[in-house]
């Protein structure tokens, strides 16, 4: 029999689970409530500057090692630029321009782009359930910036040979502003995640991501103060508050949790979960600020959600469909005993162990991936 504690032990560990992207979620729309009385810039700034000096404290405190050489600072410094500067300065700008829910979905998008840059750029395999998922992806993501009309026009258009150039560009001239600011936030995203191997083969990753926070998030400070004309003039107490929400919460607490489960379980399954901040972003955004999206809207949001969950869960989704095809084959007469026999034979294998590398990882990219 099951007791009590065991159960309140579960729920506890689902929830913390589930909390990181919770956090990313509400703080989203907290960001939201609060941009329409500050500047972009200024906000992008006090999410990332705090949440990085108290990422670091963390690391301090728990004695991972400080960034050492060139290599590792200027690693940093890159990564900073992107996944700090760009990423929140995009993100910001775009909360402007659109809801906290739509820029959540949209910002969330980034698996797609990792899939593909890191197919291009490290060979990794997309597969027939990725590649599908990019195309179910790039259709949810036109049906949230474009009408009925326009999507109509565009599949005609696609379909009547029109050059992929030409698509391009009558995509951006349809996606509104905010919408192409949220694509370029999550561009900045995807090569942030997809360059964060190689900041981990020189610097602590905890580590790094408490000063990439502060690298990245000082050009904003200084483009706040020389192109912003008083960034905390109209902000009260409660808008405070929901700043020190995002930056507290949504980044530093957040990062924290994300790392320590990633440490301790399965990163995969644990990433499968990204889905779930724009769900969050979407409900507290209809909650606390009355946003509702079309019907046109939230089937381009379920497209979108179904995208990242058949790119981020493609290698576990392929073997649970696969394997019953490779079990029915066997049991197919003829084909079934050639592929025993070909399992049970193993091919010949000479191994030479260097006393150097004995004991030693031999992947030296740990895969690390991007957050929100």
């Amino acid at each position: 029999m099951v007791s009590d504690s065991s159960v309140a032990h579960f729920l506890r560990h689902r929830l913390l689970i589930l909390s990181p992207f919770f956090l990313w979620g509400t703080a989203m729309v907290a960001m939201k409530g609060v941009i329409p009385e500050t500047s972009p810039l200024f906000l992008a700034a006090m999410r990332i500057l705090p949440a990085g000096g108290l990422v670091l404290l963390a690391a301090l405190g728990m004695g991972r090692p400080q960034p050492k050489g060139w290599r590792a600072w200027g690693w940093i410094t890159l990564f900073a630029l992107v996944d700090g500067t760009l990423f929140q300065g995009f993100l910001a700008q775009g909360l402007l321009r659109t809801g906290a829910g739509l820029g959540s979905v949209m910002i969330d998008s980034q698996p797609l782009v990792v899939a593909l840059l890191a197919w291009i750029l490290y060979g990794e395999r997309v597969g027939a359930l990725g590649w599908l998922g990019l195309l179910i992806g790039v259709t949810g993501i036109s049906f949230i910036g474009f009408s009925k009309v326009e999507v109509a026009n565009l599949s005609w258009a696609t379909l009547s040979g029109g050059s992929l150039a030409d698509f391009g560009a009558w995509l951006l001239q349809g996606l509104n502003q905010g919408e192409v600011l949220m694509l370029l936030a999550a561009l900045s995203m995807a090569v942030g995640t997809v360059m964060i191997r190689k900041v981990c083969q020189y610097a602590d990753a905890l580590s790094a991501t408490g000063w990439h926070m502060i690298l990245g998030g000082l050009p904003l400070l200084i483009g706040s103060w020389g192109w912003e004309d008083h960034p905390m003039q109209s902000l009260t107490l409660g808008h405070w508050g929901a700043i020190a929400y995002a930056s507290v919460f949504g980044s530093a607490i957040a990062y924290g949790l994300f790392f320590f489960f990633a440490s301790t379980g399965n990163l995969t399954s644990l990433s499968s979960l990204t889905f779930l901040t724009p769900v969050f972003a979407l409900g507290f955004g209809n909650l606390f600020l009355g946003e509702v999206l079309s019907q046109f809207q939230m089937m381009g949001v379920f497209l979108t959600l179904v995208s990242i969950f058949l790119v981020n869960q493609r290698e576990q989704l392929s073997d649970r469909i696969m394997n019953p095809v490779r079990d029915w084959i066997r049991g197919v007469q003829g084909w079934g005993g050639w592929i025993s026999r070909a399992e049970k034979t193993p091919p010949l294998q000479v191994t030479v162990s260097s006393p150097k590398s004995y004991g030693q990882s031999s992947d030296p990219n740990p895969e690390l991936k991007g957050l929100d």
